[in-house]
């Protein structure tokens, strides 16, 4: 069954796309930098009965583009707890992907008791530079390939750190991605996206650790690819030993980002999911 989006606006009169579906335990998906709520497609099939809530930031896929100056962390964060607000859910769990994780971290600390609990995928409270780097290299830009075709056949070579990924899903990452048209790929976000990330790239590091220690007596839970060059072996570690109860999969041959449909992720989201309920 194809759910199509709804809209909200936001304070600031931002119109906001998001998608609510199933009954049970709220559950808010939050994807990654230029992504779109599309993140958590190969997710839903395999989800225990619950709420699914997911959103499109602004600037990305079917939300309004409202300026470099907005795509940050904490108004993505409050128009988080926007949504909530719209539709009337007082507490939910989160699924955070990349930023999305980042994002969640923020609302332990804006607003602790609209969350039931935290997965992380692939993301924590210290980024590896090389990850970033790797994302500056892309972020705002519309790739070479023509069709979505030639980019799938281009993906296994350029996304380092995966294998054993069938064909048929580098297609299916081409096509949640990029838009075809008669002159090639375009991406699904706002262009001036770019310069959000310039400014933080390039802006004064964040110590999040205080952010992570916020989460504490609420359900945490950590998924990691196996050769991540966002999220080091060393951050995931010292997540774990300051967390012990930390629910934690790691997913071999995925680099940044695991699918989440991966048997190893898909332990850890039930776990989850099981622990906010």
């Amino acid at each position: 069954m194809t759910v199509s989006n709804s809209y909200f606006t936001t304070a600031d009169g931002a119109r906001l796309a998001f998608r609510s579906e199933g009954e049970g335990l709220p559950l808010l998906c939050l994807p990654g930098l230029t992504r779109t709520m599309g993140d958590f497609d190969y997710l839903r099939p395999h989800l225990p009965p619950c709420r699914l809530i997911r959103m499109d930031y602004r600037g990305r896929g079917d939300s309004q583009w409202t300026g470099a100056a907005t795509y940050t962390v904490p108004q993505e964060a409050k128009d988080a707890i926007a949504l909530l607000d719209h539709l009337g859910v007082a507490q939910a769990a989160v699924i955070g992907t990349s930023r999305g994780g980042l994002i969640g971290m923020v609302l332990a600390a804006m607003a602790k008791d609209r969350l039931l609990g935290l997965l992380m995928n692939d993301v924590g409270p210290a980024i590896h530079r090389l990850g970033l780097e790797r994302i500056f290299d892309y972020v705002g830009r519309n790739p070479a390939s023509k069709t979505h075709l030639d980019l799938a056949a281009r993906l296994p070579a350029t996304m380092q750190g995966f294998a054993n990924v069938p064909a048929r899903r580098w297609l299916q990452e081409a096509q949640l991605h990029y838009v075809e048209t008669p002159q090639g790929l375009r991406i699904t976000y706002d262009p001036a996206l770019r310069e959000a990330f310039l400014a933080a790239f390039e802006g004064p590091e964040v110590d999040l650790w205080p952010l992570f220690d916020l989460l504490a007596g609420l359900p945490v839970a950590l998924i990691r690819g196996a050769n991540s060059d966002l999220l080091s072996e060393e951050t995931a570690a010292q997540m774990r030993a300051r967390r012990p109860d930390m629910i934690f999969a790691q997913v071999p041959d995925r680099a940044h980002i695991p699918f989440l449909d991966e048997p190893e992720a898909l332990a850890a989201i039930h776990a989850f999911v099981k622990a906010c309920s």
